[in-house]
């Protein structure tokens, strides 16, 4: 590899030599790209994250060194990515072979010719991947992709808090039954066994499986002097919105590829986007002074207890943890269920590798591919922070698994042309029903724009009336029940 750069040192070094001895004449001869010389004989990988340079990089040394295949990754810059692969393929001149390009995308890239289906189907199976990581990389049934790397949500709690309220908790109890831990030893220093084990499982049941158990324990939570709200997210960005209603909505079909499904205004979304507004009347902020980075910065300093969050959290937390700036313990779980009979589903991105339709080299594009996403999957996550969409990278107890477990549930995106927008277009909605607007209303309006650009005809829905399920609370009354008893007795 070392003599490899050495070539192309030499060569760099005689066009600049060219270049002086015929600058000022005229354009007699054509000028030399060295950089394209090297390219004709290397497969070229194309990327647009510069995190991902070092890594790139080093896989294409061991490649080459395991396969004798050399690999030039290039970082690209600039919106028309998929126009500029497309261009560069049709002029011959520096296109990628294979190139990493987000799900959202694959349909303009397919039809454009710059993705082909790729040559081992076996590969992108559920032996390898879950679910929503093949329906990502699948156009109309056909892998067209393989899938790398993911993002999607997940929820952190500080652990501190919840060990400091389910201890109080605990010790209060057995003060007040001393008999329930008669067979053991405590000591003001060190709690018993029994104690620590009632703690543990207390901390558990504080971990909520629903936003109804958040809301129960936001009522119960006696916060300490930092906190300033028990949970807070983005409420302005799509990707910590749409777990509320995900699981309710769908654009595109299962592969989000099927321009004739878009369900979108139907009761179990309205009930959805209604639970989410009501969230404002609970956690009173207003959107547009909360940003992500906020969000994770105040859990940071302990003015939060719970945050939606993203794995790019994790590094944070650690770096804040190393140094000092973060003094709590912390965990993380999947985002809770709506209430026990309401689910919810995340969005999830997955970055795949896509060979260029148009590549002399697919084979050898198809040899890397795999070489990334399936033989190097470990790795990956440890030298770049991305996590890897393969399964079985990450044990069960560790932290990014909640993750994992989030992705193997999660809404892959729509992947058609024609709802480009939509995600736009549906954080407006998000925005309108949280500042209060009329929840049926604003998804029947966002249903007819989204249909009217994928029919390109004018839509018009029927207003479905929904009336918001209230909850009573029953307090007893112990004369009205003596009297209900009597009454029943009469009857009999």
């Amino acid at each position: 590899m070392k003599e490899n750069k050495r070539i192309i040192a030499a060569l760099l070094c005689m066009a600049m030599v060219v270049a002086v001895v015929f600058a000022g004449r005229e354009n007699t001869i054509e000028e030399v790209d060295t950089v394209e010389v090297f390219d004709n004989d290397s497969l070229v990988v194309w990327y647009t994250d510069d995190s991902l340079t070092d890594y790139l990089n080093s896989m294409a040394v061991e490649f080459h060194e395991k396969n004798g295949v050399r690999v030039l990754p290039k970082l690209q810059t600039g919106d028309d990515y998929i126009e500029s692969i497309y261009k560069a393929s049709m002029e011959e001149k520096g296109a990628p072979d294979l190139y990493i390009l987000a799900d959202d995308a694959l349909e303009k890239a397919y039809m454009s010719g710059c993705a082909s289906v790729i040559d081992d189907e076996e590969i992108v199976s559920d032996v390898n991947y879950p679910a929503p990581a093949i329906k990502a990389v699948s156009y109309h049934h056909k892998p067209v992709a393989y899938p790398y790397y993911f993002e999607t949500t997940a929820l952190i709690y500080n652990e501190s808090y919840l060990y400091e309220m389910a201890t109080n908790l605990v010790q209060a109890h057995n003060a007040k039954n001393p008999d329930d831990n008669s067979d053991e030893e405590e000591t003001s220093e060190e709690p018993s066994l029994s104690e620590k084990e009632q703690i543990e499982a207390r901390v558990k049941q504080t971990i909520p499986s629903t936003f109804d158990d958040l809301l129960t324990f936001a009522n119960e939570f006696d916060a300490p002097p930092d906190v300033e709200t028990i949970y807070k997210w983005d409420v302005r960005d799509i990707f910590y919105n749409y777990f509320f209603v995900g699981n309710y909505i769908n654009i595109g079909g299962e592969n989000g590829d099927d321009a004739s499904v878009i369900d979108i205004y139907n009761t179990d979304a309205i009930k959805a986007f209604s639970f989410f507004q009501d969230m404002n009347q609970f956690f009173a902020f207003e959107s547009a002074e909360v940003t992500y980075k906020q969000v994770v910065d105040e859990f940071i300093q302990g003015k939060l207890v719970y945050a939606t969050v993203t794995s790019d959290a994790l590094a944070s937390l650690r770096e804040a943890k190393a140094d000092g700036s973060f003094k709590y313990d912390y965990g993380i779980t999947m985002i809770p269920d709506l209430t026990e009979e309401m689910d919810t589903r995340s969005l999830s991105v997955t970055n795949t590798l896509v060979v260029n339709g148009y590549s002399n080299k697919r084979k050898e594009a198809n040899d890397f591919a795999r070489y990334l996403c399936i033989d190097n999957a470990d790795s990956l996550y440890e030298k770049t922070d991305k996590l890897p969409s393969k399964i079985g990278v990450f044990d069960k107890d560790s932290e990014e698994f909640a993750f994992v477990q989030e992705y193997s549930y999660s809404v892959p995106m729509p992947k058609m042309m024609a709802t480009s927008n939509c995600w736009l277009l549906m954080e407006g909605t998000f925005a309108d029903i949280w500042s209060g607007k009329d929840v049926s209303m604003s998804l029947k309006e966002l249903s007819e724009q989204i249909k009217h650009q994928v029919t390109g005809e004018d839509v018009s829905e029927e207003y479905i009336e929904y009336e918001e399920e209230t909850e009573s609370i029953e307090y007893l009354d112990e004369e009205a029940l003596k009297e209900a008893a009597q009454n029943e007795t009469e009857e009999d």
